[in-house]
């Protein structure tokens, strides 16, 4: 397949080559799905989880689209869109297929995933379940998170699969005589996600003598209930006004100010460049420097966030 290539959907489906619905019946209960006829661009890696996703997007009535991004990062992976496109054909989805280059090297899974949203665009369905939802919450824990990074994600349209677990995926893919792709980057322990999968998780579940990932997803919804409360409280907050910032209660302060710094790809800035913006606010230091090259400054009573070409500034009394 060639990147950007389209096959409409139904459009190579013959008669009775269309994959039925029926095993899908009992999950799409516990999915959130976009109404019948709705169209849902759906990214699918070739994976189990993205193939069930592809498929419980077609028995609930949506005009689906499978998308697959192809990061030329393992060799022979231009073999996995043909997968995606074969699934496609047999559930009567349409298919596309991107190319985008990723160089090996540090952070490659942060990335990876940038580049995939890019070409994804915003919308797009994943098949991430709730063992996924798991790790995210202990991934984000392990970083430092705050309030919003431990409620993860958000079930919803772009996360229709949350309430699942990878077990119910990858038992449809096998109702459905579907053989996912095996993408051996999710066994390299180099990567964090892969060691909390295979190694924090199951450990947790020992030390509990519990499943701990309906806990932990548990977690991830009472967060999210919570920060949606702050997020309404300091919807009126001015995060350029340092002295309604200084005045403020400090988690409706921080808020507001993750929400006027957030950066490429929607992710908020990290704790301390927030706490950094605060220390300006309140005037103990004069400026500081936050991702993405971005300089915060005060003057007036008021802050200002504009581009700088490099992070450092000597002689400014940046922190």
């Amino acid at each position: 397949m060639t990147p950007g290539s389209l096959v409409t959907p139904g459009s190579k489906v013959t008669p009775g080559s269309v994959v039925t619905p029926g095993p899908a019946d009992a999950l799409l209960g516990r999915c959130c799905f976009p109404p019948p006829g709705a169209e849902l661009r759906c990214a699918v890696s070739g994976g189990p989880d993205s193939l069930a996703l592809l498929a419980l997007a077609v028995a609930a009535g949506c005009r689906a689209t499978a998308v697959h991004v192809n990061h030329g990062l393992r060799r022979g992976s231009e073999a996995e869109a043909d997968v995606v496109a074969d699934a496609a054909a047999r559930l009567g989805a349409g298919f596309r297929t991107e190319q985008v280059r990723v160089d090996p090297g540090p952070n490659l899974e942060a990335r990876a995933r940038r580049a995939r949203r890019r070409v994804l665009g915003p919308g797009v369905a994943t098949g991430h379940t709730m063992d996924d939802q798991a790790e995210t919450v202990l991934v984000n824990l392990l970083r430092g998170a705050g309030r919003d990074g431990l409620a993860a994600m958000r079930p919803g349209v772009e996360h229709p699969l949350l309430s699942l677990r990878r077990a119910e995926t990858h038992a449809l893919c096998a109702s459905l005589g579907f053989r996912p792709v095996d993408d051996p980057s999710n066994r390299d322990r180099r990567f964090l996600r892969n060691r909390v999968r295979h190694e924090l998780v199951p450990l947790c579940n020992e030390l509990s003598g519990r499943d701990m990932v309906p806990v932990l997803a548990r977690q991830a919804r009472l967060m999210a209930e919570e920060a949606e409360v702050l997020e309404a409280l300091s919807a009126d907050l001015d995060a350029a006004d340092a002295g309604a910032l200084c005045t403020s209660p400090p988690a409706l302060a921080r808020r507001a100010v993750r929400r006027w710094l957030r950066v490429d790809g929607g992710y908020p800035p990290d704790a301390a460049a927030v706490e950094r913006v605060l220390e300006v606010a309140s005037g103990a230091v004069r400026a500081t420097d936050v991702a993405p090259s971005t300089r915060v400054r005060r003057s007036r009573g008021r802050l200002s966030a504009r581009p700088v070409a490099s992070p450092s500034d000597p002689g400014t009394g940046l922190r």
